[in-house]
């Protein structure tokens, strides 16, 4: 088993041009990643434990000292390793370093560094155009651009901004910041649930950090428009909520005789949850979390994982979890690529998962372990959507 198809993907993916940075050396101009982006991209793509990095020899080429200063030049020989399922792969990478500084020690130890990171970067370049391998290409055709990459004060706050929404697409696309806020404030406030509210905020959240980040890079006199936006969420969050408690009182007295009924019924051990205004439970337990995240992962099979929460499980809440009855384990890959996604459920179908069968089924098992004598009709999960 090599690669998944996810991690397939994202290694021939396009390089993000707003990664890339530029040095002259020599009249040329030469392009190149950072070593940290480089080995943030491997934590993503891979996982955080399964890939690793070994300096395989360096060697001191070059020291002088010249002045008050001391000069040093190393090359250095790296060895990465990847874990992809039952195989192993490893790439090797050479790079050289040199530094100036103020004491030999210094001197040494930077120009290593340097030259260890240089060997990383090459070993990973390897692997695809995330880490680089773009960049070999003097046509870049391995690299996105972005209209931010070509920035002016015109260009930026022109846009275009599109404003999404989950059910529907695109809404409408606008050129000036303000339009576009002016027009998610809106969609934002259409909302006639907390599922949709947080729906349009999540197909639209990467676009108000690029529009405020860009806007703070200008020097726009107010760029803080992801706080103003944030603010209206919940805003508009709180008028919902409002809302549905308005509307429980007003049917209250319409409810009484059922409500004596299901007062019997809860004597004989029935859930809250199946009331006619539902009271859905949100149970929390690190214990379970701990059980969950020992499992192996539900996409490629990694272990150790995380404990996922299936977002759609219960009701949305500002702040507010869904229960703990709801998590499958994920590993790190996988875990954050299923936070990216815009549309949780629809990431779950392309995977062919039913997620929340598979929690159940985990939270059923972990009662066993700890709660022997509980009957597994105490533990039924309450409000549960489907695939």
């Amino acid at each position: 088993m090599a690669f998944s198809d996810t991690q397939a993907r994202q290694l021939k993916a396009k390089l993000d041009s707003q990664h890339v940075k530029a040095r002259k050396e020599n009249g040329a101009t030469l392009h190149y990643i950072e070593g940290w982006h480089a080995i943030a991209e491997a934590n993503r793509i891979f996982g955080y434990d399964a890939w690793d990095r070994r300096t395989v020899a360096t060697r001191c080429v070059w020291t002088e000292p010249r002045g008050l200063q001391f000069l040093a030049a190393y090359t250095a020989r790296v060895r990465i390793s990847v874990r992809a399922g039952d195989i192993v792969i490893v790439r090797e990478g050479c790079g050289t370093g040199e530094a100036r500084a103020s004491s030999p020690g210094q001197a040494h130890e930077i120009a290593l560094k340097t030259a260890e990171t240089d060997a990383t970067k090459r070993a990973l370049a390897t692997f695809g155009n995330p880490f680089g391998l773009a960049l070999y290409d003097r046509e870049q055709t391995g690299v996105r651009q972005r209209p931010m990459d070509k920035t002016s004060h015109q260009q930026v706050s022109g846009g275009p901004w599109t404003v999404t929404s989950p059910n529907s697409g695109p809404i409408g696309t606008y050129n000036k910041p303000h339009d576009f806020c002016s027009a998610l404030a809106k969609a934002m406030s259409a909302a006639l649930s907390m599922d949709d509210l947080f729906g349009v905020w999540e197909q639209n959240v990467a676009t108000v950090r690029a529009l405020n980040h860009a806007l703070k890079q200008i020097g726009n006199v107010k760029p803080d428009l992801a706080r103003d936006l944030v603010n209206h969420l919940k805003s508009c969050a709180t008028a919902l909520v409002k809302q549905s408690t308005h509307t429980a009182e007003a049917g209250a007295d319409d409810k009484a005789s059922s409500e004596r009924s299901i007062s019997t019924m809860a004597q004989n051990g029935i859930d809250k949850s199946a009331l006619p205004i539902g009271e859905p439970k949100r149970h929390r337990s690190k214990e379970h979390l701990k059980f969950v995240a020992n499992q192996p992962c539900l996409i490629c099979g990694r272990t150790p994982s995380h404990a996922h929460h299936i977002r759609y499980a219960q009701a949305k809440g500002l702040g507010l979890k869904v229960s703990d009855e709801f998590t499958v384990p994920l590993c790190a890959s996988h875990h954050s690529e299923n936070h990216t996604t815009g549309n949780e459920l629809k990431w779950w179908q392309d995977h062919k998962i039913e997620p929340l069968s598979v929690a159940q089924r985990l939270w059923y098992e972990f009662r066993d372990l700890n709660q022997p004598g509980r009957r597994q009709q105490d533990f039924i999960a309450v409000d549960q959507p489907r695939i």
